[in-house]
C-alpha cells in the first residue's frame, strides 16, 4: 500500500498486523462493531486461509498476528477484510441507533475526498504496520496484544476482555476460532 513501509513480502510467512479507523476514531466502542469484526475473522479462519494465532479489538484498532495459508495470500485477506468491514460498518453507521451516525459519516466521507482513495467513505487507515515476524518472539507479540486492554484500564487482567484471544491462552473459549502457539 502507498506510504506502508511494512510491506507483506512473504505472503504465506506470519505477521503481525496493526489495522486502524482514519483519524483514530473510537467506532468499536460500540458492541456491533466489535461484533461485526469478530464474524468477519471467523469466516476468515474458516474460508480465507487466515489462520489466527492471536488478535483485540481497540476502541479504534486492531492487532491480528497470523497467517495465510495457500493459495490465499496475506495482502487478498486485508485486502478483502478491510473492504467488507467498510461496507458493513457504514450500513451499521446508517441505522436510527447510531448517534454519531451524522459525525461519523462527514468524517469517513471527508477522507475520501481528502485521500481520492475510496469512493463515498473511507474508514480504514491505509497502512497496516505489517511486520514479518521472522526473527521476532510471538510470545512476546502475543502478550503485547493481549496487554492492549490493560493498558487502556479496560481490564485489569488480559483473560478479562472478551475481545481477544487471551481468554483462549487462559484455557477458556474465545469468541474467534484461533490457532494456539
Amino acid at each position: 500500500m502507498a506510504g506502508d513501509q511494512y510491506r507483506i513480502s512473504d505472503q504465506y510467512a506470519g505477521y503481525f498486523i496493526t489495522c486502524t479507523i482514519i483519524h483514530w476514531i473510537d467506532l468499536f466502542s460500540r458492541k456491533g462493531y466489535r461484533d461485526s469484526v469478530v464474524d468477519s475473522l471467523n469466516y476468515c479462519t474458516r474460508e480465507k486461509g487466515l489462520e489466527l494465532y492471536g488478535w483485540v479489538i481497540m476502541s479504534n484498532h486492531i492487532h491480528l498476528l497470523g497467517r495465510c495459508n495457500e493459495p490465499h495470500q496475506m495482502s487478498d485477506f486485508l485486502r478483502d477484510f478491510k473492504k467488507f468491514m467498510s461496507k458493513a460498518f457504514i450500513q451499521n453507521i446508517k441505522l436510527p441507533e447510531e448517534s454519531r451516525k451524522d459525525w461519523l459519516l462527514d468524517k469517513f466521507s471527508f477522507e475520501a475526498k481528502r485521500s481520492r482513495r475510496a469512493e463515498k467513505y473511507k474508514v480504514w487507515r491505509d497502512d497496516n504496520h505489517a511486520i514479518l515476524m521472522e526473527g521476532i518472539d510471538p510470545i512476546q507479540k502475543l502478550h503485547y496484544i493481549h496487554d492492549n486492554p490493560v493498558r487502556a484500564g479496560i481490564v485489569l487482567h488480559p483473560d478479562e476482555y472478551l475481545y481477544s484471544s487471551a481468554k483462549d491462552y487462559a484455557g477458556e473459549k474465545g469468541l474467534v476460532d484461533i490457532v494456539m502457539i
